[in-house]
């Protein structure tokens, strides 16, 4: 399970839970109105409940050339909670490390992460006590 590289500079929502279509719709439309070029979505059952240990592993298997230094999940908690909060994870600087993202602030986290603008950390080490970003 190869974890798919984008050619743009869009941040890749992988969907780990086939739980609820509609909700994964529900999901994509809202990132869309957030922002329609903050996200390329992978929604390929190979991935179902993939583990954050195995997703690290994957990308540290992957040629030099493939890595990706981040990926947003939609997992049980993104299709089940109502703000849809996306769980982050750095797979470059400290492989496995993660926090959650409201649906609101995935265009920014998106964009300073995909342009090197900022670093993982810098969003990371700003989350509430929940682990979940809610601004600078």
């Amino acid at each position: 399970m190869a974890l798919p590289y984008a050619d743009d500079l869009a941040s890749q929502v992988l969907r780990i839970d086939f739980s609820d279509d509609s909700a994964w719709e529900a999901l994509r439309m809202a990132i869309d109105a957030a922002d329609d070029t903050a996200a390329t979505y992978i929604d390929d059952k190979c991935f179902a409940d993939a583990s954050i240990q195995t997703l690290v592993d994957e990308d540290a298997a992957s040629e030099e050339d493939d890595k990706i230094t981040y990926v947003f999940l939609a997992d049980a908690v993104t299709m089940t909670d109502p703000t849809r909060p996306l769980l982050s994870v750095d797979l470059y600087d400290d492989p496995g490390r993660s926090f959650r993202v409201p649906v609101e602030w995935n265009p920014e986290i998106s964009a300073n992460l995909s342009i090197a603008d900022m670093d993982f950390a810098d969003s990371a080490d700003c989350t509430d006590g929940s682990d979940t970003f809610r601004g600078w």
